[in-house]
């Protein structure tokens, strides 16, 4: 595997990071600021908003600059939102360094994921792309509770400086482990990059991940209270219970980025099929703990872990370059929006178990979407990808660069 797809990872956890900083910080900053928490909870869906409608517009200007140097933009556009997140003097301030950070993040994950393309074989490049989206598991895992500690102990300013460290020191090692790669010859172009989204194919592709993440956060985002309120567990043990989840999908990550490029339309029918049966248990068995906390493990490992092969499937159905990907990742964005939102009104409705039930739901729908490709299998897609790098080294030294899925259909 290049050394560069774990680079990319680094960068990718500082923006998980900070995605999920304001939400461990949230009592801090409302003092900070003289707002109330709900005008903070504000900030987080600014910052979703920001990454599902900024994200690509931000990549669009980009198309045109090599994808190196566009990761070094979006660093310093990501590190600009930070600072100016923690030294914002009021809340109008910290909205938009909220703003500026959520497009630079989703921007980010699409070069990043156009780049671990062009630096790998087709039948590594699931694996590929579950290497860098180890940083958003660990973001998951310990991001949150970096930041949060971090807040604790040092004030939630600190969280902020801690995040723009870290964007440094992604940039920093950015510099020399990843390699300069040519734009493709067939892309830049506004016309051309958007032509893509004519296929049917793609938007059965993205409604899939919507609702795979969508699912997902319907019972995600309200943990805390279902574990505590129904299941009868201590705020304490809470914390514990989520690093466990997020162990989880590091596993799960793992698991699925071996078998995307093969068998990719089969792992997503099997992960939402286990999902929805693990959704729907976690909804039936929520009063018993030990019921409960193996619910909570399963929805882990084959909830996000998904995404290497959401992410291969959207390739082979448009292609992989900045735009694709970007707006990919936009429409897993809408899935945290629709499954958070939509679970909130469920619990008003009809009680903390509810949005347990709606992910099962939306699980099950997650499955019709991807009927059409077990009927048939899907065309290979026309080479997305850059010639060779130039990374100056010898051609033995220099990564393999084929055509996404030339040698094999998606299943």
């Amino acid at each position: 595997m290049p050394r560069a797809v774990y680079v990319l990872a680094i960068g990718i956890f500082a923006m998980v990071t900070s995605e999920f900083a304001v939400a461990g910080l949230m009592p801090q900053m409302a003092d900070g600021l003289g707002v109330s928490i709900p005008q903070i909870g504000y900030l987080i869906t600014a910052f979703a908003v920001a990454m599902a409608l900024g994200g690509p517009v931000l990549t669009v200007a980009l198309l045109k600059t090599p994808p190196k140097t566009a990761l070094m933009v979006l660093f310093a556009v990501f590190l600009a939102g930070n600072v100016l997140a923690a030294v914002a003097t009021g809340y109008t301030v910290m909205l938009v360094a909220r703003v500026i950070s959520g497009m630079a993040s989703q921007a980010f994950f699409g070069v990043a994921i156009t780049l671990c393309v062009q630096l790998t074989r087709p039948e590594v490049r699931g694996r590929a792309i579950a290497a860098a989206m180890t940083g958003l598991m660990l973001g998951t895992l310990l991001g949150l509770p970096l930041a949060t500690f971090v807040g604790d102990h040092l004030g939630w300013r600190a969280a902020f400086w801690t995040v723009s460290a870290l964007t440094v020191a992604a940039a920093v090692c950015t510099v020399p482990g990843v390699p300069r790669t040519p734009r493709a010859e067939d892309g830049g172009d506004f016309r051309t990059e958007l032509g893509v989204f004519r296929a049917r194919r793609l938007w059965l592709a993205l409604a899939t991940s919507t609702l795979i993440i969508g699912a997902t956060f319907s019972a995600f985002s309200y943990f805390n209270p279902v574990l505590t309120e129904v299941t009868g567990f201590d705020e304490g043990a809470v914390p514990l219970l989520l690093v466990a989840y997020g162990a989880a999908t590091v596993a799960g990550n793992h698991v699925v980025g071996r078998l995307a490029d093969r068998h990719t339309v089969r792992v997503l029918l099997c992960g939402l099929g286990l999902n929805a049966v693990f959704l729907a248990g976690f909804a039936l068995v929520a009063h018993l703990p030990v019921p409960a906390v193996v619910c909570v493990m399963g929805i882990g490992l084959v909830g996000v872990t998904m995404n290497p092969a959401m992410v291969t499937r959207v390739q082979r159905a448009g292609n992989a370059r900045p735009l694709v990907n970007t707006v990919h990742s936009s429409f897993i964005t809408l899935g945290v929006i629709i499954g958070s939102s939509a679970g909130g009104l469920a619990i008003d409705a009809f009680g903390l178990r509810a949005p347990l039930w709606l992910g099962a739901a939306l699980a099950l729908a997650g499955i019709a979407t991807l009927l059409p490709d077990l009927r048939r299998p899907a065309p290979a897609a026309p080479d997305p990808v850059a010639p060779r790098p130039r990374t100056g080294g010898t051609d033995a030294d220099r990564p393999e660069v084929c055509p996404v899925s030339a040698s094999r259909p998606a299943e």
